[in-house]
């Protein structure tokens, strides 16, 4: 599918620095639909083919090889492989498997020292590349966050550091691997699904997937679909950055279906503020709450008090009950 075909802006990522009208189309897009395609962005298209190779070898090994790194090894840092079913993220399993991955800290790590949750070393397969590839993608995908955050401070007016300044100094960096594999046919949006309605915590995501389909947004005219496109990532508004913009930009509620006959691979990386940042709204955005009552769960951005971390915390005993949280 070409880009002029999908439903959702496309914003070229090689032209935010320089071009007022890109970053002015960004802002309109996160302001309208809270969904975009980015292209021309910079990664290694030969990395990202690597790793979707070897995140189907892993997929194909038998469970028993899967649950070597399984997450309850990781305890509190919330990294390694889960099986179907484990994940529930609208109150129901939801029928996918996946790895969790974050920036690689050694022991010595001064988070790592105060057992700070979602802080650690990551749980590899012993597949030979799968490590370099993946800490190779978590730094340039980490850059490319940066760059977005950039754009989209200048299409609200802000200096282009306005982030990295007040809440993406040390961002929280999490990466999954997922797999879906078909649903039933008979299968019902309201019974089953591959991740059912979420809004994403952070400030934005940045998804790639394969060519299989199956990602949806929910719009006031009801969800459509969000089709792959060769060479590009689809990006959306995470909880923090609504929260930031006091609304004027949408933490879209979004879903996955794999109606197809064979597997779906996707590749979520979430760029996330600071795990100890307080997030408050930006104050030169005159902008006024919109406290909706629809969102999926039932919360209200606005309404939350602490830290990044105790709202991720929050989040994660809902999505991972039998998992351990704690420090």
């Amino acid at each position: 599918m070409t880009a002029s075909d999908i439903p959702v802006p496309v914003i070229s990522v090689a032209a935010l620095g320089t071009n007022p009208d890109e970053a002015a189309a960004l802002n309109q897009a996160c302001r309208k639909q809270g969904f975009f395609y980015i292209v021309d962005h910079g990664i290694d298209q030969t990395l990202t083919a690597r790793l979707e190779q070897l995140s189907r070898v892993f997929f194909e090994l038998p469970l028993e090889d899967k649950l070597n790194i399984r997450m309850e090894l990781a305890g509190h840092v919330w990294r390694g492989y889960f099986p179907v079913g484990a994940e529930q993220t609208s109150g129901l399993p939801d029928q996918k498997e996946g790895l969790y991955f974050g920036t690689e800290l050694p022991d010595s790590h001064p988070k790592v020292q105060a057992r700070v949750p979602l802080h650690g070393a990551n749980l590899f397969p012993d597949i030979n590349g799968f490590r370099e590839t993946v800490l190779t993608f978590l730094d340039q995908m980490t850059t490319l966050g940066h760059t977005l955050l950039r754009g989209i401070a200048a299409g609200l007016g802000l200096d282009a550091h306005y982030f990295e300044d007040h809440c993406t100094t040390d961002p929280l960096v999490l990466f999954r691997i997922f797999h879906y594999p078909p649903l039933p046919s008979h299968a019902a949006p309201e019974t089953m699904w591959s991740v059912g309605e979420h809004t994403d915590y952070g400030l934005l995501t940045i998804l790639r997937q394969d060519h299989t389909g199956g990602l949806q947004i929910k719009t006031s005219d009801g969800w459509i679909e969000a089709p792959p496109v060769d060479n590009s990532f689809v990006c959306n508004i995470g909880d923090m950055l609504e929260r930031m913009t006091g609304g004027l930009f949408r933490s879209t509620p979004h879903r996955v279906l794999n109606r197809q006959s064979h597997g779906r691979i996707s590749f979520p990386f979430f760029f996330d503020p600071n795990w100890d940042a307080t997030v408050t709204s930006i104050p030169a955005l005159d902008t006024e709450k919109i406290r909706s009552a629809a969102r999926w769960d039932h919360e209200n951005v606005f309404d939350f008090r602490g830290t990044y971390g105790d709202y991720v915390l929050r989040k994660v005993s809902r999505v991972f009950p039998d998992l351990d949280h704690s420090g």
